[in-house]
C-alpha cells in the first residue's frame, strides 16, 4: 500500500478523536556481528508478530456490542450519514482500498444512521435503500454526498440536531433529481423508496443503531457482534487487518 496514503488516513483519524502517539526507536549502541545478527533476528520475530492479528485486543481495538451468536457469514458493515464530512473522506479516499484488501469472503454493507429524526433525515436513509437496489453505489453515493455537503464535503452535519442555513437536500424532489441526473427516472424511485422492503430496511437500521450504540460515523461492525474503536486504528493498514481478523478469526 502506499505509504503517504497511510499518513494520511493518520491525519484524518486525527481530526476525529485522536491524539495518536509513536513508538520510540532504541538507543544505539555498539554490537558485535554475531549480537547484531541475533539483534536483527529477534527484531524481525518481534516485527512479524506486530503485524498478525493476535495484537488486537477486545476492549481496546474492538468492543463486543451483542450477545447474539455472530452472522454465519463473515461481513462488515458501515454505518454512516451522507451528512458526514468525516464519512465522505471515507467513502472517497479509504474505502476503495479498504475493499480492495479485505478477504474475498467478507462481505461489505452500508447503513445509513438515524441522528437527525426528521423527516428529511428519513428520505436521505431511504436514498440509500434505493442505491442499494438501483446499483452503482460508487457514483450514486457520491453524487448524494456531494449534493449534501457541496463539491468537497465541507459541511459536517453528522450530529444530531445540526442545521444549515442553506441546505442543498430538502426534500425527496431535490434527492430524485440527484438520481434523475443518473438515469434513475422519479417512478422508478418512488416505487422502491415506498416499498415495504424498504420500510423493513430503516426500522433494521434503527434497531441495530440503538443495539450497537451507534453515537458516531463512521462506525465499522463486524458479524454483527463487534465494533471497532476507531480511536485505535493508527493507520489504514490496523483497520484493516482489525476487520479480517474480526470478521474471519473472532467469533
Amino acid at each position: 500500500m502506499v505509504k503517504i496514503k497511510h499518513i494520511a488516513f493518520t491525519l484524518a483519524v486525527a481530526a476525529f478523536t485522536l491524539t495518536l502517539t509513536g513508538c520510540g526507536k532504541p538507543a544505539d549502541t555498539t554490537v558485535t556481528t554475531t549480537e547484531k545478527t541475533a539483534v536483527e533476528t529477534a527484531v524481525e520475530t518481534v516485527e512479524k508478530t506486530a503485524v498478525t492479528p493476535s495484537r488486537f485486543v477486545e476492549g481496546q481495538h474492538y468492543t463486543q456490542v451483542s450477545d447474539a451468536p455472530a452472522s454465519s457469514e463473515p461481513k462488515i458493515s458501515e454505518f454512516f450519514s451522507f451528512y458526514c464530512h468525516n464519512c465522505y473522506n471515507m467513502e472517497t479516499q479509504y474505502l476503495p482500498e479498504i475493499k480492495g484488501n479485505l478477504n474475498k469472503e467478507i462481505n461489505f454493507e452500508t447503513k445509513h444512521v438515524d441522528f437527525m429524526n426528521s423527516d428529511i433525515g428519513t428520505e436521505v436513509m431511504r436514498a440509500l435503500a434505493v442505491i442499494h437496489e438501483v446499483g452503482n453505489a460508487d457514483v450514486l453515493n457520491k453524487a448524494m454526498f456531494q449534493a449534501i455537503q457541496g463539491e468537497g464535503g465541507h459541511h459536517d452535519h453528522s450530529a444530531p440536531g445540526h442545521s444549515h442555513d442553506e441546505p442543498e437536500i430538502n426534500n425527496r424532489d431535490d434527492i430524485k433529481q440527484v438520481f434523475a441526473a443518473h438515469g434513475i427516472d422519479s417512478a422508478a424511485y418512488d416505487k422502491i423508496a415506498d416499498s415495504e422492503a424498504t420500510d423493513k430496511k430503516l426500522s433494521q437500521w434503527r434497531q441495530q443503531q440503538i443495539m450497537y450504540r451507534v453515537q458516531s460515523v463512521p462506525t465499522f461492525i463486524v458479524n454483527d457482534k463487534y465494533a471497532i474503536n476507531m480511536n485505535e486504528m493508527r493507520t489504514l493498514d490496523d483497520l484493516i487487518d482489525v476487520m479480517n481478523y474480526l470478521a474471519l478469526e473472532k467469533k
